[in-house]
């Protein structure tokens, strides 16, 4: 992933002594705690409260109350109940001057003393992210995927996200959440992932393991969509009653999530795909038809094309996307065209897909969209040649080359911002 540090760290665990960090020694726990993501926007009312006051803090609780639609007198409960836990804490260096009682100290998340580990499992590489209860990212990672054996692969991955973890020594580690491809079984962190040849990978229980932490585990791309909903600056004007989304992510894979009412919808199977779409181009897929979308436009698959068209050099090692980016962006006309024609093919996806389902808005996210805005323009010309309806919200994420961050990040807050009280309890265990 572009953008991010790509530090190394050891497989093993950290050495650290003295009272530094959980991640120090192993953890005792009854026994695993693997629970399902909430990849919605919650109605209950604590957390209400805490969702505004990350958007908005540090902020007053009639201010409060005008944002969520709740009472004085039930914000000042939830507010109460969430400084109990330490989610919250009050300013009363921000009381307005001649205030009087503690209903008008500002409060706001209290986000210094915690943390929460995000980790996104590529196909070739993983992040690992730490992020504040805001949301906010404080480092991440990247280490090269293992291969092998799904439980060898896992158990390296914790322990490279163990000690990472362990350099925010003064903070408390509170919850993990693994984003991932393949088929994800939410209620047992269990996955298959043909394209690292994983079949039935515990993934949660393993990370679980690793971390001594609870653990969330998502398919990718509706934790991508979740984080629009949840994470993204956008999210603050709230989702209108009924409001429905489709989320489209390419890179090295292509994926839809689709969003109802403020929440991604997952199928009791696992999530569809679209992988194989007729796109109409002479790519041939491994299903061993031609024309697939993932053989067309995934990363690999151009790549492939530069090659065979002489656009990036044969060397021992095979180049990267970053490289045929460079290339167009200095001037290379091979380059820019065969960036062209995926951009065309993406768009023309999105708008069949999107005249299926006819969304009230359209989210568009991955590194095949946002590392080449020269190929923007393509993408939305190609939309609205192939679609048949009236155009209506159609935006790039604003994440940028960080979806993938974003997406564990989500997946390891969202049962907190759901459920604070619930989550707490289950983090003390």
């Amino acid at each position: 992933m572009q953008g991010l540090p790509r530090v190394y760290p050891t497989l093993s665990s950290p050495t650290r002594t003295g009272s530094a960090s959980r991640f120090q020694r192993p953890v005792s726990r009854p026994r695993l705690h693997i629970v399902p993501p909430e990849l919605r926007i919650s109605d209950g009312p604590a957390a209400g409260v805490l969702r505004v006051a990350r958007s908005r803090g540090p902020l007053s609780r009639d201010v409060a109350a005008k944002a969520t639609g709740l009472s004085i007198a039930t914000v000042n409960r939830q507010v109460s109940a969430l400084l109990d836990l330490g989610l919250l804490r009050e300013r009363g260096d921000l009381t307005p001057s001649g205030a009087i009682g503690r209903p008008r100290v500002p409060f706001e998340v209290n986000h210094e003393p915690y943390l929460t580990v995000g980790i996104h499992i590529g196909a070739v590489v993983t992040s690992i992210i730490a992020s504040d209860l805001r949301g906010k990212v404080l480092g991440a990672v990247e280490v090269p995927t293992p291969q092998g054996a799904s439980a060898d692969a896992l158990a390296g991955i914790a322990r490279s996200a163990r000690a990472f973890a362990s350099r925010w020594h003064r903070r408390r580690p509170l919850w993990a959440g693994v984003a991932l491809g393949g088929r994800v079984d939410p209620q047992t962190g269990v996955v298959d992932h043909p394209r690292l040849g994983w079949k039935s990978a515990q993934v949660g229980a393993i990370i679980a393991t690793g971390l001594g932490l609870p653990v969330s585990v998502a398919a990718h791309v509706e934790a991508m969509a979740a984080s629009e909903l949840l994470l993204s600056p956008d999210s603050e004007d709230g989702v209108a009653q009924g409001e429905t989304g489709l989320y489209f992510y390419a890179r090295e894979t292509a994926g839809i999530a689709i969003t109802i009412d403020g929440r991604v919808h997952t199928p009791s199977s696992g999530p569809g795909s679209i992988a194989h779409l007729p796109t109409g181009s002479s790519a041939q897929c491994s299903c061993g038809s031609r024309g697939c979308l993932e053989a067309t436009i995934s990363d690999r698959a151009v790549i492939s094309a530069a090659l065979d068209a002489g656009i990036l050099p044969a060397s021992n090692q095979r180049p990267t996307m970053s490289a045929l980016y460079k290339a167009a962006s200095s001037g290379s006309v091979p380059a820019h065209a065969l960036l062209v024609v995926r951009a065309q093919v993406l768009g023309k996806t999105v708008a069949m897909l999107r005249d299926l389902f006819n969304p009230d808005r359209v989210i568009l996210g991955g590194q095949a969209f946002t590392e080449y805005p020269a190929g923007i323009p393509h993408v939305a010309e190609a939309f609205a040649q192939a679609s048949s309806l009236e155009r209506r919200d159609i935006r790039i994420s604003g994440f940028g080359n960080r979806v993938q961050e974003y997406a564990s990040t989500v997946v390891s807050l969202s049962t907190i911002y759901s459920d604070p009280v619930g989550a707490m309890r289950r983090t003390s265990i």
